[in-house]
């Protein structure tokens, strides 16, 4: 029996099969979950739609989290067809690729409030719209990386975004474990090669000096995401919330 068997699971954020939130999708479909999936727009949704199949998912709906209107909707939708879940993963984030490049400071207003509102806010947002319908000792789980913790060029104003989103894991860690024993982590991964990635201008460079200085000396795949979000995700990792868990090849560790 899988360790996700009877769970049922909506997966915000899968953009094509090379995705974090696809490797994660992959690895609950193997322990059990029932799925569902959002996709924000027409082009998207064609990615989408043959991965929704390939795991037999049971709902499959657009969502721009940008629109407290959709995730209304997208509420609507799941509560009509499961009535309750159990699992959100919440892989979503957005920045103006003119400002992944060069330096932070030049970002303008508009740019930064759009990064923080759909890669920050829409965490919360998604929170407090299902916080009704999650199951007691459900989980809500989203993606980081180490960008939020320490400078690492060209990520700029995405890492800020991430800074402000592992602070939210810890108050809503707090908010929903105190009033639905929900259980809320996130996860930062080490640079991937997804479809995300390729706006950071030389994320090449970035993934190759990971690799130099892991003490792995490599970098991380999308299904060893996908496992650990299993453990994350199941009752293997009960005692767990508030958690940011690297995933990383040990990166994260080493100073000089």
């Amino acid at each position: 029996m899988g360790l996700l068997e009877g769970k049922k699971a909506l997966i915000l954020g899968v953009a094509n099969n090379k995705s974090i939130a696809y490797g994660i999708a992959k690895a609950f479909h193997r322990e059990g979950a029932t799925l569902g999936f959002n996709y924000l727009n027409e082009k998207i949704e064609k990615r989408v739609r043959p991965i929704a199949e390939e795991f037999n998912a049971e709902i499959i709906t657009k969502c721009d989290v940008s629109s407290d209107e959709e995730i209304k909707n997208l509420a609507e939708t799941v509560r009509e067809k499961w009535g309750t879940l159990d699992i959100i993963v919440h892989s979503i984030a957005y920045a103006n690729k003119e400002f992944l490049k060069d330096y932070y400071y030049k970002v303008d207003r508009k740019s930064f409030l759009e990064a923080m509102d759909i890669s920050v806010y829409s965490f919360t947002a998604i929170a407090r719209e299902f916080m009704d319908m999650m199951n007691e000792g459900g989980n809500l789980l989203t993606l980081s990386y180490y960008g939020a913790e320490k400078v690492v060029y060209n990520y700029n104003v995405m890492g800020v975004a991430k800074a402000a989103l592992e602070a939210s894991v810890k108050y809503l860690a707090r908010d929903l474990g105190e009033l639905k024993n929900i259980r809320v982590n996130a996860i930062s991964a080490g640079p991937i090669k997804t479809l995300a990635a390729s706006g950071i201008s030389q994320f090449s460079e970035i993934q190759k000096i990971a690799a130099e200085r892991a003490p792995l000396k490599r970098t991380v795949t999308i299904d060893e995401v996908g496992n650990a979000a299993v453990f994350l995700c199941s009752e293997l990792g009960s005692g767990v919330t508030g958690e940011i868990l690297y995933v990383d090849a040990g990166y994260n560790i080493i100073g000089m």
